[in-house]
């Protein structure tokens, strides 16, 4: 089977925080993104990189736009998973992930409002933030195959910690997913991010830009 056939580099994102030198990972072909929250309002260290994803996309509130920091190749696996010993394989499944800063928790997002911070709140993204997250899918599908779909449950979060919506697939499920889903769908973890993002708008917006 081949591998790393397509752009190893999401175009504009910088690399200075770049992990895979010092962590390696497996090459693979993706063909899932998987994404995740942050639940901070700033690009983390991710313990030095040992638990970092591919891509992380920082708000720029200024800009109304996400600034991209990309820490492992496209089709290299990074390390945002758990994975348990004897089950199914998570990170090195041919799968790219992308955390996305902000919180998809309703509490956290009060606190933070009540503070004046500013931030995202993914569940209620504003659209240039959905469309940002977009683009980049849509850049996934063009050059990587990734198909643009996903699963339908996107319970809000706490009820999505564990799989008390009912959303994560089984470890059979997972081994035959192709598409885009989020941390909360993956077999072997417990998080609950990315919560009820607007799933249905994301892949509107994502289906839109890859037939520009």
């Amino acid at each position: 089977m081949s591998t790393k056939t397509g752009p190893q580099y999401y175009p504009g994102a910088n690399r200075d925080h770049w992990y895979q030198d010092d962590f390696g990972g497996d090459r693979m072909e993706v063909n899932v993104v998987v994404l995740h929250t942050t639940e901070g309002r700033s690009l983390p260290d991710y313990q030095g990189g040992s638990v970092a994803p591919n891509l992380t996309a920082v708000p720029d509130f200024a800009a109304k736009r996400l600034k991209w920091y990309q820490h492992f190749q496209i089709d290299v696996s990074s390390r945002a998973l758990v994975n348990r010993r004897g089950g199914v394989e998570t990170n090195t499944l041919n799968v790219c992930q992308v955390e996305l800063v902000g919180t998809c928790d309703p509490e956290l997002h009060t606190k933070w409002k009540t503070h004046d911070q500013a931030h995202v709140y993914w569940p209620k993204a504003p659209e240039w933030a959905l469309r940002a997250v977009a683009q980049y899918l849509a850049w996934m599908h063009i050059h990587h195959d990734v198909p643009l779909r996903g699963p339908t449950l996107w319970p809000a979060y706490p009820k999505s910690w564990g799989n008390g919506g009912g959303q994560r697939m089984s470890g059979e499920r997972w081994n035959g997913f192709k598409g885009v889903c989020g941390h909360m769908h993956v077999p072997e973890n417990t998080h609950g991010d990315p919560g009820a993002i607007d799933f249905e708008a994301l892949l509107g917006f994502a289906k839109a830009a890859a037939q520009d």
